[in-house]
């Protein structure tokens, strides 16, 4: 079954290119002989050169050992450092190509299984012992140790990240055979350093897998914890506004007003932080390491090539778990730390909510007020309107009747006559000139049209006046309204606003002020 399922994810994988090169590290029981020797594949010069380093031929033959000299142990890598490719950890996707892959997990025992990991982000690890009977080279000791140990993060600036390590262990020989690789913002480079400075302890087969554990909970990461503590210290004292303001609180406040957006980008980025490298997933991987290293010591304590209790080997085994044991209790500090941060957070994003909502109230209060001025700009308006109908009602009656009198049922017209009486021109004989003539029916006109503009005068002033009492009793309804709608929303502000009233003062010690206003029971 792994066999088969091992030939179809192969398959379906895409390849992509990758700088290879390998890793030897071989020690003897004579001293002089031991190696460490690092290269690059010169696979345009010398395309075998794969191959041979997998089944160890031409250069990368074992050498003949004189009587008496015996290979104690070694490590053999095919190293990815730096991988650049920006597939190289994305889904189904391999940096070498199916034939070079397929022979490197067969020839070097390395997992089945690890291909199946390829969607992993990590952190992620697994070990097992297989059970091979049919192989000559596990006879003696027919068991193998498999270690499969990966970190893939998601995609940053179009790129993917992370590291890549399996591993296989054989007993009989005491090598342990496998693949790494890692992109630049990994520690792969510094790791394989590392292994190559400890090359007399490579006996064990899980010293890599802790050296890169040990480098991934390097103090970079208690760093990250400090400086989002301290990213979120200045995020307190921005939200809570406290009476000093440190330099560096300055971008959070523009020409005296809180800026709420930055606070609000700053507390998310600071909540990502925080949750970097979470504690949690790596206590978890420690605990798998332990339990491994356990089934791993079982099978080699007694076999004498280990050196059994008391041995180089045992020492070591005891050294790296206790290391274990350590970032154990560093990670439980670690994830209290974190915990008391993103409470904080918590606190600060909720301090938060409530100014925007302070800030919406009173914005409310302003638009209200905004539009009540409208209001009474729209009742000066209709004042000006009463004006114009006002002078529309004193001149209307008289331009009616003015229309009414000028019909031919009425004349006013002058009467012509040569013997009318009218007085001649000085100077002048008794001619026939007529001068302009006044109806002496005129005041009809008058006595009809003053009464009835002051009637309809009167009328509109007792209906205007009816109205504005009207008006004023829904005016006083309205501003009583808003007053205690405004008295009601500034108590739920104060209540859920932040007292700026210090319960604590600098020395650890309680307010005076405050106690005085607090009781305790009893």
């Amino acid at each position: 079954m792994d066999d088969y399922m091992f030939k179809t994810y192969v398959t379906d994988c895409k390849c992509v290119t990758e700088a290879t090169s390998y890793l030897e590290i071989l020690n003897y029981s004579e001293p002089s002989l031991n190696t460490v020797e690092e290269h690059r594949f010169r696979l345009d010069e010398l395309p075998d050169e794969f191959n041979n380093f997998l089944h160890r031929r031409g250069a990368f033959a074992p050498p003949k050992l004189k009587q008496g000299v015996a290979l104690l142990g070694g490590i053999r890598l095919i190293l990815q450092q730096g991988a650049k490719h920006p597939e190289t950890f994305s889904p189904r996707h391999i940096s070498l190509s199916h034939k070079s892959y397929e022979d490197m997990v067969r020839v070097m025992r390395l997992p089945f299984r690890a291909i199946e990991g390829t969607s992993v982000v990590g952190p992620f690890y697994w070990a097992a012992l297989d059970q091979d009977d049919d192989d000559p080279h596990l006879r003696m000791c027919p068991i193998g140790s498999e270690i499969i140990f990966r970190k893939s993060d998601v995609r940053k600036k179009g790129k993917t990240r992370g590291w890549e390590l399996m591993l296989s262990h054989s007993f009989s020989t005491g090598i342990t055979t496998g693949y790494a690789k890692g992109t630049d913002s990994s520690d792969m480079l510094q790791c394989i350093d590392h292994l190559k400075v400890c090359a007399a302890q490579v006996l064990h087969p899980l010293l890599l897998p802790i050296i890169i554990l040990s480098h991934d909970l390097s103090a970079k990461n208690d760093q990250k914890q400090r400086e989002a503590r301290e990213w979120l210290r200045l995020l307190e004292h921005a939200v809570s506004m406290r009476d000093e303001v440190l330099p560096e609180e300055i971008r959070y406040i523009k020409e005296s007003m809180v800026d709420l957006d930055q606070i609000n980008r700053d507390l998310v980025e600071c909540h990502s932080q925080v949750l970097w490298k979470r504690p949690q997933a790596y206590q978890e991987i420690i605990k798998s390491m332990e339990g491994s290293m356990q089934i791993f010591w079982e099978q080699a304590r007694e076999i004498l090539a280990y050196g059994g209790k008391g041995g180089e080997v045992d020492k070591l085994h005891r050294s790296m778990l206790a290391r274990l044991e350590f970032y154990q209790a560093k990670l439980k500090g670690i994830e209290n730390y974190a915990h008391t941060t993103l409470e904080r957070l918590s606190i600060q994003r909720a301090a938060l909510y409530n100014i925007i909502a302070q800030k919406e109230s009173k914005l409310g209060l302003t638009m209200a007020g905004e539009q009540r001025r409208l209001a009474h700009a729209a009742k000066r308006d209709s004042t000006s309107m009463k004006t114009l109908s006002l002078l529309g009602a004193i001149f209307l009656p008289a331009t009616y009747l003015a229309s009414v009198f000028s019909m031919t049922f009425f004349n006013f017209q002058a009467q012509s006559g040569g013997d009318s009486g009218g007085s001649s021109s000085s100077g002048g004989g008794g001619g026939n000139d007529e001068g302009p003539t006044v109806s002496p029916d005129l005041w009809i006109y008058f006595v009809i049209t003053i009464p009835l503009t002051m009637v309809i005068v009167l009328i509109w002033r007792w209906w205007d006046r009816r109205r504005e009492r009207i008006y004023a009793r829904e005016d006083a309804d309205i501003e009583k309204g808003i007053d205690e709608m405004e008295v009601q929303i500034m108590e739920n502000m104060r209540k859920r606003a932040m007292s700026k009233q210090r319960t604590w003062t600098a020395e650890g010690r309680p307010s005076p002020t405050w106690t005085q206003t607090k009781s305790f029971p009893g």
